[in-house]
């Protein structure tokens, strides 16, 4: 889990919330900082066309940007955080071209405060939430389901901030409809984003976490155990594209999100995990 560990400890990091101690070990790693963007952003032709992405993404988009890349000639400069954090430093002047937020509420919001190009929003994919434990951990996941999570060995369960992570929402409102939210959240530890709740759960620090399925799944994580929540138990994790209005490259842009939307596009995010809505060609969210 070293390699896998170490990943998800540098993608963890890109976030902008209170967690110092896993910060400090990762700041080195990165040139990256939301606390420095003003300074660290280049010009749009040398960065690429600036992505601003929910942490769930991660795995489906390297797959994207290099088959977007392939077909298009252009490249990605992906920034990672919690949809709820990119809300607010969009709404502080970030200089992103397109955000891929993990709550279609979040594009919404900036369509109606005027920070989105018209017509441009759209829901790309719906999220799915898992249980899942490293590989050698004892209890039997795929047998007990839920109550895995009630065994005595189970101290913490690493889950996204609900503040501002919707998989973190969608975690509390599943362990409230199974009925066991009151027995555990004084177990619940937060990650800042749902990439340092799969860190803490790799690290040891949790052993457990209820995290998104397209992480899950991944090459560095699918050798855990999971077990998939069902979806009817919370409310469906919706996930919204928009271009920015102070995008600096709305064309690269908009090929972009033409991509997201073709068949090899949907195909890529459908194997990681991903629902995708009935249709992907109407505005969301413009009634």
């Amino acid at each position: 889990m070293s390699l896998a560990l170490s990943f998800l400890m540098l993608l963890s990091c890109l976030s902008s919330g209170e967690q110092p101690h896993t910060r400090q070990q990762v700041a080195s790693a990165t040139s990256i900082s939301f606390r420095g963007w003003g300074r660290n952003f280049q010009t749009a032709e040398a960065q690429g066309i600036r992505v601003a992405a929910a942490a769930d993404l991660k795995f489906a988009l390297d797959e994207l940007g290099a088959q977007f890349k392939k077909q298009a000639g252009r490249r990605l400069s992906v920034s990672y955080g919690s949809s709820g954090n990119f809300f607010a430093q969009i709404q502080n002047g970030a200089p992103f071209d397109v955000l891929l937020s993990a709550d279609i509420e979040y594009p919404q919001k900036l369509e109606v405060a005027g920070l989105a190009e018209p017509g441009t929003l759209y829901e790309y994919a719906v999220g799915r939430i898992v249980i899942w434990m490293p590989a050698e951990a004892r209890a039997d996941l795929a047998k007990l389901g839920w109550k895995a999570l009630l065994q005595p060995g189970v101290e913490r369960i690493a889950i996204a901030n609900p503040e501002h992570a919707p998989y973190g929402r969608a975690a509390v409102a599943a362990l409230r409809s199974a009925g066991i939210y009151e027995q555990l959240r004084r177990r619940l530890v937060y990650g800042e984003n749902i990439a340092q709740a799969a860190q803490f759960v790799a690290s040891g620090s949790a052993q457990a976490g209820i995290l998104a399925l397209s992480l899950a799944s991944s090459p560095l994580m699918r050798e855990g155990k999971r077990w998939e929540i069902p979806a009817n138990l919370h409310e469906p994790i919706e996930q919204g594209a928009v271009i920015l209005k102070s995008a600096k490259d709305k064309e690269g842009a908009r090929a972009f999100l033409a991509f997201l939307r073709s068949d090899a596009g949907r195909k890529i995010l459908e194997s990681y995990g991903f629902t995708l809505p009935a249709s992907t060609g109407a505005s969301a969210g413009s009634q």
